[in-house]
């Protein structure tokens, strides 16, 4: 599972909700998962939206196209985010499978990992 965010912590604090569902997190800054997407297709993507929901908005593209490649919805995105709400009610990217409101705990991160890595069978 590839988990993508501009600060640290967050990145180590999902990384560890993410090992605790039995998946290897691949912890990356948004410059250098574009590289990593390249060369990977995680099961899943964590994104850490920021302080405005933007900081990977660069990715997006990429993962629309491995989205296309794949000719279904993998790998599944999680956005975190400052905002409660879905994907759609926050207009967001068609890439956006589901939305986990901050402050990150495992209480609200975990289930909805495990929920789209069920569904996407890996």
């Amino acid at each position: 599972m590839l988990v993508v965010g501009t600060s640290p912590i967050n990145r180590v604090v999902v990384s560890k909700i993410v090992e605790r569902s039995g998946l290897r997190p691949v912890s990356e800054s948004p410059d250098v998962a574009a590289r990593t997407l390249a060369t990977l297709v995680p099961g899943a993507i964590v994104l850490d939206g920021g302080a405005d929901n933007k900081d990977c908005d660069g990715l997006i593209s990429d993962i629309a196209a491995l989205r296309r490649t794949s000719g279904q919805s993998q790998p599944p995105v999680i956005l975190l985010s400052t905002r409660n709400g879905t994907p759609e009610s926050l207009s967001l990217s068609s890439v956006v499978d589901a939305v986990v409101a901050k402050p990150i705990t495992t209480e609200r991160l975990q289930p909805v990992i495990d929920r789209l890595v069920r569904r996407g069978g890996n």
